[in-house]
């Protein structure tokens, strides 16, 4: 197989763009330094797609070694024909190759292969033959051995004629074309149904106590709803096709005539579809499904989760977080526009204590003190309680502050983590995540990065998630997102350094540890005094990281050293020089560039136009980061409303705070979040919402319907 025709053919590329990008997966190159500095080479290929490629090379890899295992194998064993050889290299799904891999499979103890040793081999050839002279309980009778050994004995002709029809459903069983078949007529015709094992128990699964819905057409959150209703005992799910499908298959397959022999070679195809084929079958769809299910869940995660983690930052904000609670008190964190705790204190303003003047008289004191712009409020317990607080707080007081709520998933996870500890191990796990949640609306990506990403509370089943797969897909959106915005190299945190490409956790370590011993970077090229980070590391890392104020202003760009030369010879050819970077004068270089023409100002100075166009694009806007560019979250000051104020045909503004394939939850600013289900985001037809919403999407809605009770508000964009 030419793996890199194949992945051309599929993702619809240019031979050359795969050939590239494999060979740079192969040299060791990071997605992100391939999708940033090596444009010219995959034809400007993003990283999403370069992540595709990369899954999909590891896939076909795999399968083409597992041909060649399953190649030797069989030949190994005598029984390879040119015929085998060739559905072996046609085959293109790891399903198909061990379907034809079965019938040569090393099996356990089966009642086949039990009749196998018991020489009944040549009976089940004679039946399969169907001759219609022969009378099978004469033929069986010549195969009747009586022995002291059980696993020898052959005692009635039943025996021998049962033995015989157990060999022949092993082997359609495990015949490859009519697995194959009977596979794709449960995907195209086949129904997926569930019961309730308890049909008086109340439950989240009642919709599905009667449930039926097509294999090729169900969704993937109803495929981890059924199972994981099946997991907790609340269902029992099976797939089926057309009553007596599955058998007329196989004995289309294998029955020529009506004879003797032909009857018993029907039984044997009945039972082999019942007993072997069915049940294999039946959980191989189960699988795919669950598989597709998951991939697209994970999916639908990780876009949630780029889009919370490029949330623009709140900057040059000192920010006060407030991690709400009842019986304990509020949590009080103020910090500085870097992150820097300045004070931390605990208030009671909300029940049973409700010492509302006096948490007011502290934290308006905290605001004066410290020059507090903005107030963070965790959304968790008793957030509403205290948002109504500072709510009125702020009414009272002249200085000019906003709030916004922001989510608080993880925090706690965070808080309670060896890193919180490492960070704050003054401050008790409560002040912790205080600090976390003034942080998140700070810069998000900072200190969000510090989370498992699974819980951060962006998706749907994740913890139903194939774990492993579920680790790699989100940390490699956590890496493009970090990559994408670029780390400040004096401030960063070790946690952030480490999605770097090119940097491990213990190399990120060592440039905190560099960096507290010998005083802030001047210059990216230290970076190669940094234990454990040799040229290799410093090619892929060091384009993502900015060195402000220091020797050489190109370190504060995106701007790869390697085209640090070609930099400075676009600036001598369009009139500037490198400390024009700085003072903020090169608005017009782009129009002095496209002048000059851009295929040949690339050609003169040693680069891509793709490169040349990132190098331009830099140059104009130092330290540039591309979260500005989005729109800011909600800042609030004012009246807050409940839940019980809302009432249908009110139009509101709000924040989307989840995406999922049904529906987008979108905060309107009631602690609960309202729910516009797909059917209510757009008057044309999609299909999945982020077509049109997606986390952190500032979104006017109206509200359709509010249940008080069960705490549920239907929302409606259709304004």
């Amino acid at each position: 197989m030419d793996i890199n025709a194949v992945l051309a053919q599929e993702f619809k590329l240019k031979k050359e763009q795969i050939d590239n990008t494999v060979s740079l997966i192969d040299d060791g190159k990071t997605i992100p330094f391939i999708a940033r500095y090596r444009k010219e080479m995959t034809g400007s290929l993003d990283d999403q797609i370069l992540r595709d490629i990369f899954d999909r090379l590891n896939y076909l890899r795999n399968l083409t070694k597992r041909k060649e295992e399953i190649t030797n194998s069989i030949t190994e064993q005598g029984k390879m024909t040119p015929e085998l050889l060739e559905a072996i290299d046609k085959a293109v799904t790891l399903v198909e190759v061990e379907d034809i891999y079965r019938p040569y499979k090393q099996k356990r103890k089966t009642r086949g292969s039990v009749a196998r040793a018991k020489g009944l081999e040549g009976l089940a050839e004679i039946l399969l033959a169907q001759n219609e002279k022969t009378i099978p309980e004469d033929e069986a009778k010549a195969y009747i051995v009586h022995s002291d050994e059980a696993d020898k004995s052959v005692e009635t002709v039943q025996d021998a004629l049962q033995g015989a029809m157990d060999i022949i459903a092993e082997d359609v069983s495990d015949n490859a074309d009519l697995r194959k078949y009977i596979r794709q007529l449960f995907s195209q015709i086949g129904k997926i149904s569930s019961k309730a094992t308890d049909e008086e128990a109340e439950t989240v699964y009642k919709t599905y106590y009667e449930y039926s819905e097509s294999v090729k057409k169900i969704a993937g959150h109803r495929v981890l709803a059924l199972d994981r209703g099946e997991k907790e005992d609340a269902l029992k799910v099976s797939v089926d096709v057309t009553e007596g499908a599955g058998e007329r298959a196989c004995c289309q397959k294998y029955v020529k005539n009506d004879s003797a022999c032909g009857q018993l070679v029907k039984l044997a195809c009945e039972d082999s579809y019942k007993r072997l084929i069915y049940p294999s079958i039946e959980r191989e769809i189960r699988s795919e499904l669950t598989a597709n299910a998951c991939e697209g869940a994970i999916k639908v995660f990780g876009e949630n989760l780029k889009q919370l983690l490029m949330q623009p930052p709140i900057k040059n904000s000192v920010t006060l977080g407030l991690d709400p609670a009842y019986r304990t008190g509020c949590k009080i964190a103020v910090v500085d526009a870097t992150g820097k705790v300045l004070d931390t204190t605990v208030v009671y303003p909300t029940p049973p204590q409700n010492k509302t003047e006096d948490a007011k008289r502290k934290l308006v004191a905290l605001i004066r003190k410290h020059g507090v712009t903005t107030i963070s409020i965790g959304n968790g317990t008793a957030s509403r309680e205290s948002e109504a607080f500072v709510a009125q707080m702020l009414k009272e007081i002249p200085e000019k502050v906003s709030y916004a709520v922001v989510s608080e998933a993880g925090a706690s996870v965070y808080s309670a983590s060896k890193l919180a500890a490492e960070e704050f191990p003054e401050y008790d796990v409560s002040l912790r995540s205080a600090v976390s949640i003034a942080r998140r609306l700070q810069d998000p990506l900072a200190e969000l990065v510090k989370i498992d990403p699974k819980a951060i509370g962006v998706g749907q089943y994740q913890h139903d998630m194939p774990k492993n797969r579920m680790d790699e897909a989100l940390t490699g959106v956590v890496e493009d997102c970090v990559n994408n915005v670029g780390v400040d190299l004096n401030t960063a945190s070790h946690s952030l350094l480490s999605y770097i490409a090119g940097i491990n956790a213990s190399v990120a370590k060592n440039i905190v540890k560099y960096r507290e011993e010998n005083g802030a970077f001047t210059d990216r090229k230290q970076l190669l005094k940094v234990s454990k980070l040799g040229a290799k590391a410093f090619e892929q890392c060091a384009g993502f990281l900015r060195v402000r104020d220091g020797k050489n202003p190109l370190d504060n760009t995106a701007v790869h050293p390697e085209s640090y030369d070609a930099a400075k010879a676009l600036l001598e050819k369009c009139g500037y020089t490198l400390a024009d970077i700085n003072a903020g004068s090169l608005t017009d270089l782009s129009d002095k560039a496209s002048k000059a023409g851009l295929s040949t100002l690339a050609a003169e100075i040693g680069v891509g136009v793709p490169t040349l166009g990132d190098i331009v694009k830099e140059l104009q806007k130092p330290g540039r980061d591309p979260r500005d560019e989005l729109p800011k979250p909600i800042m609030r000051s004012g009246d807050i409303m409940e839940l019980k104020d809302l009432a249908p045909g009110m139009e509101l503004v709000g924040t989307v705070r989840n995406v999922i394939d049904f529906g987008a939850f979108v905060d309107i600013g009631v602690h609960e979040d309202g729910l516009v289900h797909i059917s209510q985001m757009t008057n044309r037809f999609i299909k999945h919402p982020m077509e049109v919403v997606k986390v952190g999407d500032v979104v006017k809605v109206k509200v359709l319907d509010v249940d008080v009770k069960r705490k549920r508000i239907s929302l409606t964009m259709k304004i």
